[in-house]
């Protein structure tokens, strides 16, 4: 499907474009145009090279999380996982708000029965936790509820000096119902992810969220998008096949017990020999020149 769209250089919005980078604003982005899919109204999709950006872009809401909003950014990470002209995928908002949370007026009203009949919020974390391809979150501003969340269903956060990250569900009645409960508490252990969801107020800055293993590295927020892709640049330039299964060999670590997952490591490790791209790697190593990798 992917290899039908049109590609058409982008020139961001005048809404959102004091936040973009130089990279985003650079002739070589471009957004998707597809007389296939409807035009998208809350994200923005763009591609630099093997990268794909997707912006979060409700800035009246602070990009609060809706249902339109995630169905359409399941769209875009889908198409941008089955395009082998991607390698990887940087998921931002604007420099104020990464996501401020969800939206509560879309939800206030639901009920129990509806609400488990239809596994609210399950469409949420489907596409992103079956995507192949590693995604960045570059987290400027608020990453609130979930925000937080999605930031956490990453493989990578990057976060501009002025991030903060929290789960103030508590304050609502409720509880965070999109991995804040489990992923928090894996990220920066069970202490602090009870304070802070179970008070509510107690956020994180960039910089604690770096010290707590939360997010990898803290920047200027006019360079985190650039940082962000230039990083996902490197990943993509790498074996797809081996970045893939590496990603998955990560991602299994958190739910196989050591010795399973050290089996499960090998047995993948093994498998990569059968790829173009090991013997060209260890064939470019032995014989001191760059790897030319063909993704397979």
């Amino acid at each position: 499907m992917l290899r039908t769209l049109a590609l058409r250089p982008f020139t961001r919005p005048a809404a959102v474009a004091s936040t973009a980078s130089a990279a985003l604003r650079s002739p070589g982005v471009h957004r998707f145009v597809s007389t296939e899919a409807p035009a998208y109204k809350m994200i923005l999709a763009e591609t630099q090279g093997r990268v794909a950006v997707v912006t979060l872009n409700r800035p009246k809401a602070l990009n609060a999380l809706c249902s339109e909003l995630f169905h359409e950014i399941n769209d875009a990470l889908a198409r941008f996982d089955n395009d082998d002209s991607i390698g990887a995928v940087v998921l931002t908002g604007s420099e104020r708000a990464f996501a401020a949370g969800a939206d509560i007026k879309e939800m206030k009203d639901t009920q129990f029965v509806s609400n488990y009949k239809t596994n609210f919020l399950g469409h949420w974390v489907e596409q992103i936790g079956r995507m192949r391809k590693p995604i960045i979150a570059a987290v400027n501003g608020y990453a609130l509820g979930g925000g937080c969340e999605l930031a956490m269903m990453c493989d990578i956060i990057y976060a501009g000096e002025k991030a903060v990250f929290g789960q103030p569900e508590i304050n609502l009645g409720t509880i965070p119902g999109a991995g804040g409960t489990q992923r928090l508490t894996r990220a920066v252990g069970k202490s602090k992810a009870m304070e802070m969801i179970l008070t509510g107020t107690i956020n994180l800055n960039a910089d604690e969220a770096k010290t707590y293993g939360l997010v990898s590295a803290v920047f200027p927020p006019e360079k985190l998008v650039e940082e962000a892709i230039k990083t996902a640049g490197k990943i993509a330039s790498k074996g797809a096949v081996s970045v893939q299964m590496a990603k998955e060999a990560v991602n299994q670590a958190y739910e196989l017990n050591l010795s399973s997952g050290l089996h499960f490591e090998r047995r993948l490790f093994q498998a990569t020999f059968s790829t173009k791209d090991q013997k060209e790697g260890m064939s470019a190593f032995a014989e001191k020149r760059k790897p030319s990798f063909v993704h397979e």
